[in-house]
């Protein structure tokens, strides 16, 4: 006997797409509507129970509504050579107006009130340049949610002090901006009295040297004064002799 066609619509009818890189879990989402005016149960299967977790796998739509299930693949080796062989299921019935045990429900259920829908699995890895964007984005918004989070606990932090403790702080600031100034001031007079001392000293070491060249300098004319008349006078002795 043939199954009775499936009631629940889904969104998407026949593929879950999964894009990668496939380094961190990726999640997909299945719509699942029930158009009609009864209630449905519902539970999502799959081939590979230990590659997904499926959030919710099992339920009750309520007549007319909808519910979305997160479907997420755990990380793995990507393989593009390797096709995907994994496939979903989802199994549904309509439940009874008194149903008290959904587990009940299904444990009674016949054959014939089984409905299901297959959907395969498909993996899609990126082009170069656009998972550069995809990392950009990730770092951007890493990034941003970083400086929200500091920012948020700044202020988080500002509002726990009282004004008390802000003018403790305020005052604490004070007194170490004037304690900075001091020690400038103090090492700006400890430097003066530096320049000073050398200046002296060199004064004092230049000294000597000047008086001693004054005493060569005169020793020097002294020498020469006398050269000059010794040289004079025997000038002198000799034209007086010539001159006799």
């Amino acid at each position: 006997m043939a199954r009775p066609e499936q009631v629940l619509l889904l969104e998407p009818q026949h593929e879950l797409r999964f894009r990668g890189p496939f380094t961190d879990v990726v999640t997909t989402t299945l719509k699942l509507a029930n158009p009609t005016d009864r209630n449905v149960c519902f539970k999502v299967k799959t081939t590979a129970p230990r590659r997904y977790c499926v959030r919710p796998n099992s339920g009750v739509i309520d007549a007319g509504t909808s519910i979305n299930v997160s479907v997420m693949l755990q990380p793995f080796d990507y393989d593009p050579n390797e096709k995907s062989k994994h496939k979903f299921m989802v199994q549904s019935l309509l439940a009874p107006p008194d149903m008290t045990d959904t587990e009940g429900v299904w444990k009674d259920a016949k054959p014939e009130d089984l409905m299901d829908s297959k959907l395969r699995c498909v993996f899609e890895m990126p082009a170069e340049n656009e998972k550069t964007h995809e990392m950009e984005s990730n770092k951007i918004s890493s990034s941003l949610s970083k400086s929200e989070s500091s920012t948020l606990s700044m202020k988080s932090m500002a509002s726990s002090l009282d004004d008390g403790e802000v003018k403790k702080i305020m005052e604490e600031c004070k007194r170490l901006q004037t304690e900075v100034q001091r020690l400038r001031e103090e090492n700006r007079q400890i430097r003066q009295e530096d320049d000073g001392l050398r200046m002296r000293k060199s004064t004092v070491m230049s000294a000597p040297h000047s008086s001693q060249a004054v005493r060569v300098k005169e020793e020097g004319l002294s020498t020469r004064v006398i050269a000059l008349i010794v040289l004079f006078f025997v000038v002198g002795v000799i034209v007086g002799k010539l001159a006799l």
